[in-house]
């Protein structure tokens, strides 16, 4: 059976920023008959649930990546390495379980794929990967935003 990462998120775990998750019956479907490596790269590099809203600034994951960018709270804190530590650890989980695709929470700065918001915490969105999409990416992992959130 194929493997999939997802964003833990997107199957029912309450790990978003608020607290909250993300289930959703068109996310379902597109996983049926895969199997599942859940993960959130938030809570894996240390951060708390719920926890402050972050947004990528400076440039999107890749930016993070390269050191160029940085993660930031809307208070303020950076929590970069939050993030890169996350996004590494998610690599490890997908290589684990055998996954050549992942599925992840759409204009997250962890997960986000092709769109992201963009550092102001008003809403906007600009093109960029989050910072997990990024790595995975960058190692041969195919990534999609979820469909149906």
């Amino acid at each position: 059976m194929e493997a999939i990462l997802v964003s833990a998120c997107l199957r029912g775990v309450p790990c978003r920023f608020d607290g909250r998750h993300k289930v959703s019956a068109e996310f379902e479907e597109a996983v049926a008959g895969r199997e599942v490596v859940s993960f959130c790269p938030e809570v894996a590099g240390g951060l708390a649930t719920p926890r402050r809203p972050a947004e990528l600034v400076g440039g999107d994951g890749h930016d993070v990546l390269d050191g160029t960018a940085r993660v930031v709270a809307d208070t303020g804190h950076d929590v970069t390495e939050a993030f890169v530590t996350g996004a590494r650890r998610a690599l490890a989980a997908a290589r684990q379980g055998g996954c050549t695709e992942a599925l992840l929470m759409p204009r997250s700065p962890s997960c986000g794929q092709g769109v992201v918001y963009d550092g102001s915490f008003t809403g906007e969105l600009v093109p960029g990967d989050g910072v997990t999409t990024a790595l995975l990416e960058r190692n041969g992992i195919a990534v999609r935003p979820a469909p149906g959130v």
